[in-house]
């Protein structure tokens, strides 16, 4: 069987030592649209070295974002990458991530769920510095005909919108080059690059990143709900539920309750065509 869930989960969690620094943060940044306009000083903060701070979505891309591709090289997972889709992604902020910083990662399989045709394989990374813990994320990976394994289905996590109108709307608009720029902090797949490859895949062109457009999302809220200030943001959970395309505008709908941001984001091109749902951002 391509999934031996007790064999998986049993493994012994895998260790690397990553790192980043300025560079790296101004890049994601860049990735995910920042910088214009260029001399808006609350753009610069994301732009620019003396005074930048760090989006908590970097967590993401941080190391190049290894972890996700080791955990499905575990024990006990023998699944073709070509079924595997990124269904759903959480990080939890212990602190704020510095500007410059060097980190151990460890990263195992959390949970294996059961949904009878697919599989739902959990896959955490906890990263801590000399100072302690400073994230915990997971990637929640559905892997197409890997179900009916006699697991446990799993949770259903649902953040129900209110029936009120949304507190604010933001739209974004995604540069026609911005995947181009994004897979460079290390999400290769030519499936946002090449055209040939895409069209392999089952679309017309390349596609956005998913956790592109889940960092182009916390960016809208920290800059506009969040006052611009980073720290605040204390946990980040997304469905991936569509696609989306460079050149398209995503419009960003936000419902403003006690400690947290319910966030339903969509495309605006293809009538308001599902993006990320049951997306919340926990802050102070």
């Amino acid at each position: 069987m391509p999934i031996d869930a007790a064999k998986a989960l049993a493994a012994e969690p895998r260790q690397g030592e990553i790192g980043w620094d300025h560079k790296d943060i101004q890049l994601y940044h860049l990735g995910l649209g920042a910088g214009i306009p260029a001399t808006d000083p609350d753009e610069l903060r994301y732009t620019l070295e003396s005074r930048l701070h760090v989006l908590p979505s970097f967590a993401t891309v941080a190391g190049a974002g290894m972890a996700m591709l080791g955990g499905l090289a575990a024990p006990g997972i023998d699944v073709n990458l070509a079924a595997v889709l990124h269904g759903g992604h959480s990080i939890e902020l212990h602190r704020p991530i510095p500007v410059k910083g060097r980190a151990t990662s460890t990263s195992k399989v959390a949970a294996i769920h059961d949904k009878g045709k697919a599989a739902v394989i959990v896959l955490r990374s906890e990263v801590a510095d000399a100072d302690g813990p400073l994230w915990t994320s997971d990637a929640q990976l559905f892997v197409r005909g890997e179900g009916g394994f006699g697991g446990e289905r799993g949770p259903s996590v649902r953040a129900e919108q209110p029936e009120r109108a949304p507190d604010r709307t933001e739209e974004r608009t995604i540069r026609e080059e911005q995947a181009l720029l994004y897979r460079l902090s290390g999400d290769w797949n030519p499936l946002h690059a090449d055209p040939e490859f895409a069209k392999l895949a089952g679309f017309d062109r390349p596609i956005l990143h998913g956790l592109c457009s889940y960092g182009m999302t916390l960016k809208a809220v920290v800059d506009t709900v969040l006052g611009g200030d980073v720290s605040r943001v204390r946990a980040y959970r997304t469905r991936f539920a569509g696609i989306v395309f460079p050149g398209e505008t995503l419009r960003i709908r936000m419902w403003q309750e006690t400690g947290r941001v319910l966030v339903s984001v969509t495309a605006v091109d293809r009538d308001d065509a599902p993006v990320l749902a049951d997306t919340v951002v926990e802050h102070a």
